[in-house]
């Protein structure tokens, strides 16, 4: 006697909320990194736009942020691009990328305090949303 396994059926609302969260979190994660690129060219070029921080505990030379952040907000336009398709990896690189970024951007509080802490609040909203959306939802989503 064979069973079918019949796959779970999700309502339009559920499907609608998971696409929504993922767009959200592609959309949000490649505007962040277009301005962390910005901010990385602006730390590169000119370092007199930033506030000079003498003692502070991670200090480091605004020419090496620059490139950090510039390197960061690279990878976070790459990945966004990634969930506009909803892809597995994608998820995955996008908690990654936004959980670096937090880290980057706590260290850079002395630097540009209001946009840091900004973009803190930013990349914390892209890992939930990233998160909170189950595997099987987003893979409705595709068929």
């Amino acid at each position: 006697m064979a069973s079918t396994v019949t796959p779970p059926r999700h309502s339009p609302t559920t499907m609608a909320a998971a696409s929504g969260l993922t767009v959200f979190a592609a959309v949000m994660l490649f505007i962040t990194g277009f301005l962390d690129i910005f901010r990385g060219i602006m730390a590169i070029a000119n370092d007199d736009v930033f506030v000079n921080t003498p003692n502070y505990v991670f200090k480091f030379d605004l020419t090496s942020w620059g490139w950090i952040h510039l390197a960061l907000g690279a990878v976070a336009v790459i990945v966004s691009l990634g969930l506009f398709t909803a892809a597995t990896w994608a998820r995955v690189g996008g908690v990654a990328i936004a959980a670096l970024l937090i880290v980057a951007n706590f260290l850079s509080v002395p630097y540009y305090p209001v946009w840091s802490l900004t973009l803190i609040a930013m990349f914390s909203f892209i890992i939930w949303a990233l998160c909170v959306v189950r595997r099987d939802d987003v893979t409705d989503q595709r068929m």
